[in-house]
C-alpha cells in the first residue's frame, strides 16, 4: 500500500492494518461523513469566498499588514486538500493563504510511521506531498505559487480574535480574513504530562512531523549498527506501524500494550489474534495488559520498566516510540467557538464543518462532527480519542 510515496519503491515486507477513516479528508476534502453522499459543491465551506469590496476594507486595511478572503491555519493534510478543492472551484490569485508552523508544505502525514522508516527506498519529500494520497497532483511549493496561493511556512499563530477576524503571529504581524478554516490538527500525548520517571531522556520518540521522523530514522540506524533493541509504548496504530518497519529494518522490538489485545477499540479479539500471530512470526514481541512505568538511562534511554499483572520487569531499549493518543489543538479558539467536552473533545461543527461562528470552519483531527451512521452523534476521528474512550466517541 501507499506506493504513491515514492516513484520507485520495493514492496514492504510487513504492512500493518490500514487506518480506518484515514482517507476521509482525501476523498472528501472538507465535508464530514454525515454528508458523504451529498455533492461536494453543495457545501457552503467549499464555496470559494471572494474578497469583500475594497471600499468595505478601508478601515481594516489601515490596521492590518495583510488581508485574505480565506485563511487556513495549519499545514497538514487537510490544508492541502482545502487548497486543492478551492482551486477546482476557480480560486482567484491572492484569495487564499495557508499559515503553517512547519517548514514544508502539506504532506501525507501517515507516511511518517510507514514508508518514511523503510530500510529500502524510503519515502521522502517531495514524493508524498498532498494530494498524492487521494490520487491527485503532488502539491509542491511551486504548485501553490502557480495557483496564486500564499503559503506561509515557519509561521506560528499566537492569537485568533474571532470578533475582529484577525490573527497575530509570533513575529507580531497581523493577518485579517473574511473566512477562517481552522485545521491546526493535534499534538501527541507526552508521557511527561503524567510525570513518568525518565520521560525526558533522549531516545524517546513521538511522531508528528518530518523532524520527528528524521530523528527516529537516525536512532533506528544507530540501533541497527549497535545491535540495539526498541520498545513501542501503546497498542494502537503508531505502535503497530512503527513496529512493522523496525522489523523490516532488523531491529528487535517489543510492543507494550495496555489492553487485552492490539487495537482493542477497533479489532475484535479474533482479528487481533490474527495480527498478533503474524507480528510474532516476524519476531515482534507483544506484552499485553502491560504499562511502561519508568525509563532509565544516563542521559539517553537504556531500559524501560514495565508493570504487568505478574509484577515488574526491565526491557533493554536503545530507542522508544510512544503512541498513546493525541490532543486536539483547539486552544486558539477556546472561548470563541463551541467546544465538545471530553472524552470526545474537539470543536463542535455541523455537517458542513461550520463552527458556532458562521465565519469559522474547523476540519481534520480537531473537528467533532455529526455522523449519520452513528445516528447523528458527534464524533471525532478514531485515532485521536483519548485513552479510555470508545473507538467512535459520541455524545
Amino acid at each position: 500500500t501507499h506506493t504513491y510515496y515514492t516513484q520507485q519503491r520495493p514492496p514492504q515486507k510487513l504492512t500493518p492494518p490500514r487506518r480506518r477513516g484515514a482517507m476521509l479528508l482525501k476523498t472528501i476534502p472538507i465535508q464530514s461523513a454525515y454528508h458523504a453522499s451529498t455533492k461536494l459543491r453543495s457545501s457552503p465551506v467549499l464555496k470559494v469566498h471572494k474578497p469583500v469590496a475594497a471600499s468595505s476594507r478601508r478601515l481594516v486595511a489601515a490596521m492590518a499588514t495583510e488581508h485574505y478572503a480565506n485563511v487556513t491555519i495549519g499545514g497538514g493534510n487537510a490544508a492541502g486538500y482545502v487548497a486543492k478543492e478551492f482551486v477546482a472551484q476557480g480560486l482567484g490569485k491572492g484569495e487564499l493563504a495557508i499559515i503553517s508552523d512547519e517548514g514544508v508544505c502539506a504532506y501525507e502525514r501517515p507516511a511518517l510511521s510507514k514508508a518514511y522508516l523503510a530500510p529500502e527506498g524510503p519515502a521522502r519529500l517531495p514524493g508524498f506531498h498532498t494530494s498524492v494520497g487521494g490520487g491527485g497532483e503532488r502539491q509542491t511549493p511551486e504548485w501553490y505559487a502557480e495557483k496564486g496561493i500564499t503559503y506561509k511556512l515557519n509561521t506560528k499563530v499566537q492569537k485568533v480574535d474571532a470578533k475582529a477576524k484577525s490573527l497575530t503571529t509570533a513575529s507580531g504581524n497581523t493577518i485579517t480574513y473574511d473566512k477562517l478554516i481552522f485545521a491546526a490538527g493535534a499534538r501527541p500525548v507526552y508521557l511527561s504530562e503524567f510525570n513518568t520517571p525518565g520521560s525526558d531522556l533522549q531516545g524517546l520518540h513521538y511522531l508528528r512531523n518530518t523532524a520527528d521522523a528524521d530523528k527516529l530514522v537516525q536512532d533506528i540506524q544507530a540501533a541497527k549498527a549497535s545491535g540495539g533493541k526498541a520498545v513501542l509504548v501503546g497498542g494502537g496504530y503508531i505502535a503497530m506501524e512503527v513496529a512493522s518497519q523496525l522489523a523490516n529494518n532488523g531491529v528487535p522490538c517489543t510492543i507494550i500494550c495496555p489492553e487485552n489485545f492490539l487495537l482493542s477499540r477497533l479489532f475484535t479479539p479474533k482479528i487481533a489474534e490474527f495480527y498478533e500471530k503474524f507480528y510474532a512470526s516476524k519476531g515482534i514481541n507483544i506484552m499485553k495488559q502491560a504499562k511502561a512505568t519508568a525509563f532509565e538511562g544516563s542521559g539517553k534511554v537504556q531500559q524501560v520498566v514495565v508493570s504487568t499483572k505478574d509484577g515488574q520487569q526491565k526491557l533493554d531499549a536503545s530507542l522508544v516510540v510512544v503512541g498513546v493518543g493525541a490532543r486536539p489543538n483547539v486552544e486558539l479558539l477556546d472561548g470563541q467557538v463551541e467546544m465538545v467536552p471530553k472524552p470526545v473533545g474537539g470543536i463542535k461543527v455541523d455537517g458542513f464543518m461550520r463552527t458556532s461562528n458562521p465565519d469559522i470552519y474547523a476540519i481534520g483531527d480537531l473537528a467533532t462532527f455529526p455522523l449519520k451512521m452513528a445516528n447523528g452523534k458527534l464524533v471525532r476521528q478514531v485515532r485521536l480519542l483519548e485513552e479510555g474512550s470508545s473507538e467512535i466517541g459520541g455524545i
